[in-house]
């Protein structure tokens, strides 16, 4: 009989120190599995091995032994029931949505953005064009007198609002 731990009683190890465990026999189901791997290697070393020997196409390092993926024994996918599938089409749904919404807000803060810069741009031509100091040129011989550094500078404008505004007063025979 064992004792505690798998020992028998009064097995002591050398020099009666310290108690040596007793093996237990292997379950059949093991020594089953054990003869029936050995049987399969002794069928494989029975058969000869055929060298192989070089391939017409000259393709060495191609693996014969590859079947095509349509050979492969494929599982059947996992079904899944009405209402989880729903339910993912309905996250997914939103999901959606939510980025068609987020590219649409940042799509018109664009827009705002490129509206208000538009509107700044003509804002500070306006401006720039109110602070302007004008001088109409009715006689075109002083542009033909003018230095070329001077005529850089001239731009030319639409005068017609600048002489409606302000009337040129010419000298009449009676003043």
């Amino acid at each position: 009989m064992e004792g505690e731990n798998g020992v028998a009683p009064g097995s002591e190890g050398p020099n009666g120190a310290a108690p040596v465990p007793v093996p237990a026999p292997a379950p059949a189901s093991a020594r089953r599995r054990r003869k029936a791997a050995k049987n399969r290697k002794e069928a494989a070393a029975a058969v000869p091995a055929i060298p192989r020997g070089r391939p017409k196409s000259g393709r060495v390092w191609k693996d014969p032994g590859k079947k095509r993926f349509s050979h492969m024994i494929q599982d059947k996918a996992l079904r899944s029931s009405w209402a989880r599938k729903m339910k993912e089409r309905q996250e997914k749904k939103l999901v959606q949505d939510l980025a068609r919404q987020l590219q649409e807000a940042k799509q018109r803060e664009r827009e705002e953005k490129k509206r208000r810069r538009e509107e700044n741009l003509k804002r500070r031509l306006e401006n720039e064009r109110k602070a302007e100091i004008v001088q109409v040129i009715r006689n075109p011989l002083k542009l033909k007198r003018a230095k070329k550094k001077q005529l850089r500078r001239v731009e030319k404008r639409d005068t017609l609002a600048l002489l409606q505004k302000t009337p040129v007063r010419r000298k009449t025979a009676a003043d």
